[in-house]
């Protein structure tokens, strides 16, 4: 059982992550590592990780509702329903993934996050000049992107922010409601098969909740007012000091 010093880091881990993702994504980022201080397997603190954040990802969801908008030509409702079963694809694959591949598979799946974040929008400008794309591609995307997300979801709303820039010529700022979305989709249709198949711990997951709903509620409205530039640079030192520290760990 987690004591109550290991509750409060569970909860303050959960608003931290549920404002990084309300702002920018990666809030994986946040929560992993303390889930794994408290002691949990990866893959178990991944699954945890996972259903903590999915509440608040729908709050900041909620809170841009009036922001929806079809995307590249294709519906909200269209892509979330490609999101929702692709995520279910991802959750299975990480239920049958065993627990000592998992540890040497997250470190990389970090890095890829971190690349995504780092060099993912710059790479969407400079291809966006250069191609065109439709919105049957963005429909395959996005079904990498819900399968990706259902099975680490860590950086998943990085690599949307900038495939949807470059396949839909979308800005960062007008992507907030259907990239959070597209998370909190993903994240519920990956929580489905985590509760089914036994994959939460309850003790840590319950307090990291209750603050990513406070975190996903005050990056919206944070997001609203923070400079861009600040977002990005606060994102890059967390990703990529977890990721350095989750290849320690595992090499």
């Amino acid at each position: 059982m987690v004591d109550t010093a290991g509750v409060l880091l569970a909860g303050g881990a959960g608003i931290v992550g549920g404002m990084m993702n309300a702002l920018a994504g990666g809030g994986t980022f946040a929560t992993m590592p303390v889930l794994l201080a408290l002691g949990t397997p990866a893959n178990i603190a991944n699954a945890t990780s996972n259903l903590a954040l999915m509440p608040g990802a729908a709050a900041s969801a909620w809170s841009f509702r009036r922001e929806l908008k079809a995307v590249g030509g294709v519906s909200v409702r269209m892509l979330s329903a490609i999101t929702f079963f692709a995520g279910l694809l991802g959750s299975v694959l990480l239920v049958v993934t065993p627990g000592a591949a998992f540890d040497v598979i997250v470190p990389w799946l970090l890095l890829i996050a971190f690349v995504a974040i780092v060099f993912g929008a710059p790479a969407a400008d400079w291809l966006a000049t250069r191609v065109t794309i439709g919105p049957r591609t963005l429909m395959i995307v996005q079904a990498v992107l819900g399968t990706y997300g259902g099975y680490f979801g860590g950086g998943v709303g990085i690599m949307t922010t900038a495939t949807y820039g470059l396949l839909a010529g979308e800005t960062p700022r007008s992507m907030f409601a259907p990239r959070t979305l597209m998370l909190a989709t993903a994240n519920f249709a990956a929580a489905i098969v985590f509760i089914i198949c036994g994959m939460v711990r309850w003790d840590a997951c319950l307090p990291m909740l209750a603050g990513g709903i406070v975190g996903g509620w005050l990056g919206a409205v944070v997001g609203r007012r923070l400079p861009a530039i600040v977002v990005r640079w606060w994102t890059i030192l967390v990703t990529g000091a977890t990721t350095a520290v989750f290849f320690a760990r595992a090499y």
